[in-house]
């Protein structure tokens, strides 16, 4: 570290302005250092005093744990990521954007975000906020998200929000700090003063990073730097994603309830010490016993049977009447349902009182995807900038696996990146529902011509590569509509033979692809080689032409004379509407016999609301 370095820090006045946000985060750091103990099961730390030396530990379940994973649990699943916007109709720009969509998901993906959420979520439920760092990753060449501990993070933010600097403290041990940075060995174990310290003790680093550069330092070591570096991105490359809060401190979800908690577990410990005693309780005894026996199944000797008893310690009804409403002002606390558990006194017919149940548990869900969603749309438009700063002209290869599909791309970032960072970050717009009001939304909303079916693609609750599924599903359409061709072709072999023509070329061409698909040759190449022209002959009449004459085929043509008892210009078994006998105008297009298609069959919703899922076939002639 220069001179220069050095100055440039203290100009700055870093150590001051992590000391400010230090004492200014202090009441935050007690009552999260109080709710990890509590989680850890570590009473008495945050509780000194509050149990006996008989039992230190409580003897109820841990609710606070139990509620933050299953939230956690929840929350965690990633978003659909997307760079693709639904408006666009040029064919480059859709393919530009898709391929932008699969540098996202590597991004993600890389980062092994969608395991470490799991612990990210429970720290967002638990404290309240969760801070997300960009970082490069020089060996693989990319951006990096890490997901930072809010246990001795303390951001800084500006008016609108966004955040300008960001400290992150941490305990190490001297020894891994030497072996990390020998050139500060002296320093760090105190020599150079003469002040040597003995053993392997803890000491504080701070790492800090704003908008200009990264800093590492030791501020009991005379705030000595380990590291610096500058900030390429230009903006601080942190992120903080933050539960609403009334008075903009960073309050967790069982702030609040960590007393009631504890009152829970010393009404326990209560009423077990009550059930002791009465267990234990002194025994009555008529005078006329001598001798008394101890110990089980002891034999008492009296004339006087009814007048044995133990002495009676009884326990007042309000008593459990008050662990019940501990229990209750638990789950009020804590936000969390009663029907999250099992324990459901409602009707199981309309499901009703189910959802009333569930509904404070849901919108913490929708609060939380809807914070986390906009807090990934920054961090991915920081991996862009990122990508393209460091690594602009690098050619890259992304090797991976999307909808058990694996692809291979190249990408270089200032071609393919450029100044479109923009991405579209979605829980799915059906992901307050249940899955059989979100099929009935979405195809209502189809019918409807409310929404396009790409936007529903990109909308669906699970990550699909949108511009792989639409072409798949061409093909499909592609393959179904050859399908219904050769089984229209067939069709005709009975017009044929009621008209005295002959059908092998139509059996022939059928057997052929048949034949060929039990070899796993695809339909359409199957067809293709069925239908194919023959050869012309050699002779040169033939390849010149005769004037004035058309070649004749199977099928017939324009220009020769429709056989007897068809329309005019048209096939056998063809009508003058183009469509096989015996297809209705208005079945163009659709499955063999009319069928509806997927959307007919489900897109229905009771009078209740309820979704109607029964399915029905209707045929309609023209008149």
């Amino acid at each position: 570290m220069t001179d220069a370095s050095i100055a440039q820090y203290a100009d700055r006045g870093i150590r001051q302005r992590f000391d400010v946000l230090k004492s200014r985060y202090a009441e935050r750091d007690g009552r999260m250092n109080k709710v990890a103990s509590v989680r850890g099961g570590n009473y008495d730390e945050a509780f000194p005093g509050l149990f006996p030396s008989e039992w230190p530990k409580p003897i109820v379940a841990n609710f606070i744990d139990t509620v933050a994973r299953d939230l956690a649990e929840v929350i965690a699943p990633l978003p659909t990521f997307s760079c693709s916007q639904n408006n666009m109709t040029d064919d480059a720009k859709r393919t530009k954007a898709d391929k932008r969509t699969i540098i996202a998901n590597w991004y993600v993906a890389a980062s092994k975000l969608g395991r470490e959420m799991y612990a990210g979520a429970d720290q967002y439920v638990t404290y309240g906020f969760l801070p997300f760092r960009v970082e490069p990753n020089f060996k693989d060449r990319r951006p990096h998200i890490t997901v930072e501990d809010p246990m001795g993070s303390y951001p800084e933010f500006d008016r609108w929000g966004n955040c300008t600097a960001f400290a992150r403290r941490f305990l190490k041990p001297t020894s891994e700090l030497v072996a990390m940075f020998p050139e500060h060995a002296d320093k760090l174990k105190n020599k150079n003063q003469g002040q040597y310290t003995p053993g392997d003790t803890m000491l504080e680093v701070v790492r800090w990073v704003d908008d200009k550069e990264e800093i590492m330092f030791v501020p009991e070591r005379a705030n000595l730097i380990l590291a610096q570096t500058n900030n390429p991105l230009g903006r601080c490359p942190v992120v903080v994603a933050r539960k609403p809060s009334f008075d903009g401190q960073q309050r967790g979800q069982f702030d609040d309830v960590l007393w009631v908690q504890m009152a829970r577990a010393k009404f326990a410990l209560l009423s077990l010490e009550a059930a002791h005693k009465a267990v234990e309780a002194p025994l009555f005894v008529p005078s006329d016993i001598q001798h008394f026996p101890i110990g089980g199944d002891a034999i008492i000797r009296t004339r006087e049977p009814q007048n044995v008893r133990r002495a009676p310690i009884e326990m007042p009804q309000s008593a459990f009447a008050q662990a019940q409403s501990l229990d209750q002002e638990m789950r009020n606390g804590a936000r969390y349902p009663e029907g999250r558990q099992g324990n459901i006194d409602a009707s199981i017919i309309t499901g009703r009182g189910v959802q009333a149940l569930m509904g404070g548990f849901d919108t913490q869900i929708k609060t939380a995807q809807d914070v986390l969603a906009d807090t990934f749309v920054e961090v991915l438009q920081m991996c862009f900038e990122l990508d393209t700063k460091l690594w602009p002209l690098d050619s890259k290869e992304i090797k991976g696996q999307q909808n058990g599909n694996p692809y291979t791309i190249k990408y270089v970032p200032q071609r393919d990146i450029g100044t479109e960072t923009g991405v579209e970050v979605t829980y799915g717009l059906m992901a307050g529902l249940d899955p059989n009001r979100a099929l009935v939304w979405s195809l209502q909303a189809l019918g409807a011509d409310l929404v396009s079916k790409s936007f529903v693609r990109r909308n669906l609750p699970n990550s699909m590569n949108v511009k792989t599924e639409e072409e798949l599903i061409d093909v499909e359409r592609l393959r179904e509509a050859g399908f219904q061709g050769v089984a229209a072709y067939v069709q005709s072999i009975p017009a044929m033979a009621a008209q005295g023509q002959d059908p092998t070329d139509v059996v022939t061409k059928l057997a052929s692809i048949i034949e060929s698909r039990k070899k796993g040759v695809p339909i359409e190449t199957a067809i293709a080689d069925a239908f194919a022209p023959p050869p012309p002959p050699p002779s040169p009449q033939t390849e010149a032409g005769v004037a004035g004459q058309q070649m004749p085929n199977e099928l017939g043509s324009p220009g020769m004379p429709a056989p007897e008892g068809t329309p005019s210009g048209m096939p056998p078994g063809m009508q003058e509407s183009g469509l096989p006998q015996g297809v209705a105008p208005g079945q163009a297009g659709m499955a063999p016999g009319g069928r509806p298609d997927m959307q007919t069959l489900l897109a229905g919703l009771s009078g209740s609301g309820a979704p109607n899922l029964s399915a029905s076939v209707v045929r309609r002639q023209p008149a």
